[in-house]
Parts: structure tokens; C-alpha cells; sequence
């Protein structure tokens, strides 16, 4: 659960678009966010709901599970890559799985059960790179 915040994270006023569709997990991730003092986007259970949000406000870096109720969320990943809006996986999916999957095999992978430290170190990695 929510802790302490990372050393050299990044601003507080970063937002991040979270894409979850688990309730309980959606809800652990926003609670790893804002204990941070970041803002969230959403979160958005399907793609669908992922790519409206993005029509109506970028983020600066997002949280993708990768498996929507049975839906690949690729089309998300893509128009994150598009905008060049970093993002971090949180999915059980072996790296193999997503190997043809170009804009999510080379993603950072914080795997599932979801480490708070471990997910705010993957949000500030990418947003260095």
C-alpha cells in the first residue's frame, strides 16, 4: 500500500492515465500514485475508455495492464507510442508472450502482484529515458 515517495521522482504535478480492469487492483495502483503526490487518469477498464481519455487529456506516462477482460491493450500502447507518452506494463504475461507485440515486448514489465516500489521506480525510469 501507499508508502514513502521515491527519491527524485518525478514533479507532483506529473499525471499519470492508469488502464486496469481488476476494481481492487485499478484502486491499488491509484492509491500507489497518489501516495506520491502524483495525479491519475482515469482509471479506464477497457481500451475503449483508455483511448477516450487520451482524446481528452494526455498524460505524462501511463499504467497498462496488458490482458482487458480477453481485449490486448495494444491500440493504447500505440497511441501512447505515438504521442511519445512513456509507459509501464502490470501484467502477469511472460516477456515470450508479448514478443510479437512490438510497442509492448520492449515496455518495463513491474509484473503482477504489483510492488509499490517497484511500480514507482519503473514511472521514473521512464520518464528519465
Amino acid at each position: 500500500m501507499p508508502g514513502q515517495k521515491e527519491q527524485d521522482a518525478p514533479a507532483p504535478s506529473l499525471l499519470v492515465l492508469v488502464v486496469e480492469d481488476e476494481f481492487l487492483l485499478a484502486m491499488e495502483l491509484e492509491a500507489i500514485i497518489l501516495a506520491q503526490g502524483w495525479r491519475v487518469l482515469g482509471p479506464a477498464t477497457s481500451v475503449a475508455e483508455a483511448l477516450d481519455l487520451l482524446d481528452s487529456q494526455l498524460p505524462d506516462v501511463a499504467v497498462l495492464d496488458v490482458n482487458l477482460h480477453g481485449v490486448m491493450v495494444t491500440p493504447v500502447a500505440e497511441a501512447l507510442a505515438r504521442q511519445h507518452i512513456p509507459f509501464v506494463l502490470v501484467t502477469a504475461y511472460q516477456p515470450s508472450r508479448l514478443q510479437g507485440n512490438a510497442v509492448l515486448a520492449e515496455a518495463v514489465n513491474v509484473g503482477k502482484p504489483v510492488g509499490e516500489r517497484r511500480l514507482v521506480q519503473a514511472i521514473v525510469q521512464v520518464m528519465r529515458a
